[in-house]
């Protein structure tokens, strides 16, 4: 019954999107070195929630349907533009470093909006 509440299902695809983006950011720190390896990247979790999410877009509830994204669809990844080092490589470790502490601090976020949703739940349904 409240797994299907809005609050829920968008802390929860913060949590998937903040993942994503620290997984990316370790790939990119494991490469930083690899000659002609080009950084990758997620689009902020705002863009992607307005074009997936409840805000005004559209939404699929079956494969067959022709507009609208399914639930759980991949947030796409570009490459990163920036500048090359001499063995061109996009990669900074600072840059990255700066994105994993990002990526914790959005994941931390998710679970303080999830916690405090089911705080409030469980207080609304309390019996004195």
């Amino acid at each position: 019954m409240f797994e299907n509440l809005q609050v829920f299902q968008t802390s929860a695809a913060m949590a998937r999107h903040a993942g994503q983006q620290q997984a990316l950011a370790s790939q990119n720190v494991a490469n930083a070195d690899t000659p002609g390896y080009a950084g990758k990247e997620l689009a902020p979790f705002a863009s992607h929630y307005a074009t997936t999410g409840t805000a005004g877009a559209q939404r699929a509830t079956r494969a067959e349907h022709l507009h609208g994204s399914i639930e759980g669809s991949q947030i796409p990844v570009t490459e990163q533009r920036g500048d090359d080092n001499p063995n061109g490589n996009t990669v900074s470790l600072e840059t990255e470093l700066l994105k994993a502490a990002e990526a914790k601090s959005d994941h931390e976020r998710a679970l303080a909006i999830y916690k405090s949703a089911l705080d409030i739940i469980r207080m609304a349904v309390r019996t004195n």
